[in-house]
């Protein structure tokens, strides 16, 4: 199954305008992002898909694959499925521009768990919550999955709810865990995603991946053992620069 993986990224951002060109480690957000893509081993490809000329000529520069994409999109996965129908491929993995991943074994576990476990629609992944702050955090997407591994919620509020206050944010018999901004898909599902409306759900909670569940579209989730650092505003930098110290051997900054 050929994969190719896209790195959806605007320069417009109501919390962090231009994010993807703010300089992490030296380097351009998006080409760290780029970059840690670049070490997967099993996709045929990594491109960029912007609609800002900026951001075209930055990859450009930097001896990146970029593609300007035409029209709006609400969402990622939308622009995602634009690209798809101008690259061949069977599965697409949806890196978003803004998540700094510290470890390129992260794609490809999920590209490999994909394929094997075919004819899944959709598969991401999932990290326990280490904090209650994290939990709290809205900004840190939470999922709930059932017994087999689907998901069953995503949302931005603590889930599952807790009617009784435990002394730290993962005691008790269930788990809780945060959503990576990681997906893949089969090209039939992509496409089948940005032909649909955008969800209730989805329009409530700003979450792309509702519309799938909303949709009856099952998600496969899958736990990773690597990490990854959301850059939602200006302040994330500072985060983004100690991540950096963590990255995979090989991969300099």
């Amino acid at each position: 199954m050929k994969t190719v993986i896209i790195i959806p990224v605007r320069y417009a951002s109501s919390r962090f305008p231009g994010k993807a060109m703010a300089p992490v480690g030296g380097k351009p957000l998006i080409r760290q992002v780029w970059e840690a893509a670049r070490g997967s081993r099993l996709a045929g490809r990594v491109v960029v898909a912007t609609d800002d000329e900026r951001i075209r000529a930055a990859v450009a520069a930097f001896g990146g694959d970029a593609v300007m994409t035409e029209g709006e999109f609400r969402t990622g996965t939308d622009r995602l499925a634009w690209v798809a129908e101008r690259i061949a491929a069977e599965a697409y993995l949806n890196l978003q521009g803004d998540e700094f991943i510290q470890d390129a074994r992260m794609l490809d576990d999920l590209i490999a768990r994909f394929i094997e476990s075919q004819p899944l629609a959709m598969g991401t992944l999932k990290r326990p919550i280490a904090s209650a702050k994290e939990g709290e955090n809205p900004n840190l997407v939470k999922v709930v999955t059932d017994r087999e591994g689907y998901a069953l919620y995503f949302s931005r509020s603590p889930i599952p709810s807790r009617r009784d206050r435990e002394p730290t944010l993962g005691a008790g018999e269930v788990p809780f865990y945060k959503h990576l901004g990681i997906y893949i898909y089969r090209k039939d599902v992509l496409e089948k995603l940005a032909r649909l409306p955008t969800g209730l759900l989805e329009n409530r909670e700003k979450l792309e991946q509702l519309r799938a569940l909303e949709n009856g579209i099952r998600i496969r989730v899958w736990e990773t053992a690597h990490e990854s650092l959301r850059i939602d505003a200006p302040e994330d930098i500072e985060a983004a620069e100690r991540f950096l110290t963590l990255l995979e051997p090989g991969r300099s900054p």
